[in-house]
């Protein structure tokens, strides 16, 4: 997967926002959900900490705007490739989100994202960001499995079942390797994800 920078080609012109999205990001990395302070952030901040306080009353306030703010970047990056074989469409969207290895920076992004999915079950705000996303990628994986079936290259499945699977092992995967730190799981799923496709969604013709 290409470097992910959540604030590449955002430029230093794009207002307080995107100033607070990039504090709140270095403090998360450095310090952690649960040592990260609005004071932490305003350390990061190029202005002054009470101008965080006058557009967040809370640590958890600016958490759900960063959250969405992340969430909107990492659906950019992984954008689905558009070209018309379902297979190739796929097989592009796993080479991307299960790529091999990934650098520091992606790493410090997705280890920031899942910090913050570990406090949805205790954070109603946090959930609703998190299922918007999911629901996001699961409506595009869906979109990919219907688009193959009629090309005639994946067996007439169910897509949302199949999308749901293959998003809940995606999401998986990425979450083990940011918090174990090793890669051999994610080769191992990816040649998984490869011979699920070619047993159960190819067709004869297309195997």
């Amino acid at each position: 997967m290409p470097d992910m920078d959540p604030f590449r080609d955002l430029g230093d012109g794009n207002g307080t926002r995107v100033a607070l999205m990039k504090a709140t990001y270095e403090a998360l990395s450095e310090h952690g959900y649960a040592d990260l302070t609005i004071e932490r952030i305003g350390e990061e901040f190029e202005k002054s900490v009470s101008l965080v306080y006058h557009h967040y009353d809370s640590k958890d306030a600016l958490l759900v705007d960063f959250l969405e703010f992340m969430l909107d970047r990492f659906e950019a990056d992984v954008a689905f490739d558009e070209r018309d074989d379902a297979r190739a469409r796929l097989r592009a969207l796993f080479d991307r989100v299960l790529s091999a290895s990934i650098d520091d920076e992606r790493r410090a992004l997705m280890g920031a994202i899942t910090e913050l999915r570990a406090q949805a079950p205790h954070n109603e705000a946090f959930r609703e960001q998190f299922a918007r996303s999911d629901r996001f990628f699961h409506a595009r994986i869906a979109a990919i499995i219907e688009a193959g079936i009629d090309q005639g290259v994946f067996r007439d499945v169910d897509p949302d079942r199949t999308a749901e699977l293959l998003l809940t092992t995606i999401n998986g995967a990425m979450i083990g390797r940011v918090t174990t730190a090793e890669e051999a799981p994610i080769r191992a799923v990816r040649a998984e994800l490869d011979e699920y496709v070619r047993l159960r969604l190819l067709t004869d013709g297309a195997s």
